[in-house]
């Protein structure tokens, strides 16, 4: 978790750096070389939201691993941050173009002050600094979760005892619910830049896209429910609805390269095309792993994640009862030889 928290605290601030010298150094409105009026600081507002999302995100999911000792989740979590990284390098050359294109206005018939070679120099460190920072923290966490294993491993055999075909399914589980939180964060991430970026408030699509995320939260908190308690019926309705979520995106993939809205998506396409493509292939996961917990059912594990765990205060509290009544009890008297 300190890991986590060393990685925000530097990140976020080498973000609101650069986040601050375009906000002073790019004017409202400048005019790019097709003399369209763009605001250029978008991509970079959505990077700096995208990242404060990431790791409060990622906090939470820490604290949630260690407290449920799942080393799925620590594992999907170095994952997470190895992909984040990747973010961060596609950024650097998304804000070069930001910089560069903020340059059309700055004629001598229009000047605006701006010097985009100036406003480079700067940032261009912090830029680099960015992913070299994810990079090393993503090898130390990766430590940490190799070393983790072997303790989570014993508390998952002492839960679910030595039935390793009961282990197997228990697995399988563990993996579904950790797909479900990885692809809330990375439909979110997808939707939080489609709609700072590209959608304006008079769009129809602005408000859609709006509604979606609340059905979208409701749909991965019924699979969790609906496989811990083996609704069949349930947790077949949720795979449908993912097969609905991947025509989703795979439309938008194909909307941002073909048809008449290819420049609408210009000013963000590399970022939501990698966001695109890996809640696709998150889903096609989610479906799959979908399916194999479904033939899981009516096989015993229900009890097993369903069972309040020793570890509850309740129980705590119980066992401490217990230990103070045994405590109170006076031994029986020692037998002795004359």
């Amino acid at each position: 978790m300190a890991l986590v928290l060393l990685e925000a605290a530097i990140v976020l601030t080498f973000e609101c750096y650069i986040f601050g010298r375009f906000q002073a150094t790019i004017p409202n409105g400048v005019r790019n070389d097709q003399g369209i009026v763009t605001d250029n600081r978008r991509p970079i507002t959505t990077y700096l939201t995208l990242f404060i999302f990431a790791w409060l995100f990622q906090f939470v999911l820490v604290y949630d691993a260690l407290r449920l000792k799942n080393t799925i989740q620590v594992f999907g979590l170095c994952i997470f941050n190895a992909l984040m990284l990747l973010y961060s390098a596609i950024q650097i050359d998304q804000i070069r173009e930001a910089v560069e294109t903020a340059s059309g206005g700055n004629t001598p018939d229009n000047p605006n002050n701006y010097d985009p070679k100036r406003l480079w120099r700067v940032i261009y460190p912090f830029l680099i600094a960015i992913p070299v920072v994810i990079g090393v923290i993503t090898a130390f966490m990766s430590f940490v979760a190799w070393k983790l294993h072997d303790e989570f491993a014993w508390t998952i055999y002492k839960h679910i005892s030595a039935d390793l075909r009961m282990k197997r399914r228990y697995l399988i589980f563990q993996i579904y619910i950790a797909l479900l939180k990885f692809d809330f964060f990375f439909f979110l991430g997808f939707t939080i830049q489609f709609l700072v970026i590209l959608l304006t408030k008079n769009d129809i699509e602005f408000i859609l896209t709006i509604v979606v995320i609340p059905v979208t939260i409701l749909i991965l908190l019924a699979a969790s429910w609906f496989t811990r308690r083996e609704n069949k019926i349930g947790a077949t309705f949720v795979i449908i609805l993912y097969f609905g979520g991947l025509s989703y995106f795979l439309f938008k993939l194909v909307r941002m390269y073909h048809g008449d809205k290819v420049s609408f998506y210009l000013i963000a396409r590399r970022s939501l095309t990698i966001f695109a493509i890996i809640t696709v292939i998150l889903l096609i996961i989610t479906i799959g792993v979908a399916i194999q917990c479904m033939l899981n059912f009516d096989k015993g594990l229900k009890q097993h994640v369903n069972r309040r765990k020793p570890t509850d205060p309740e129980d705590k509290h119980q066992m401490q009862d217990f230990n103070s009544g045994t405590n109170q009890i006076n031994p029986p008297p020692r037998m002795e030889i004359d």
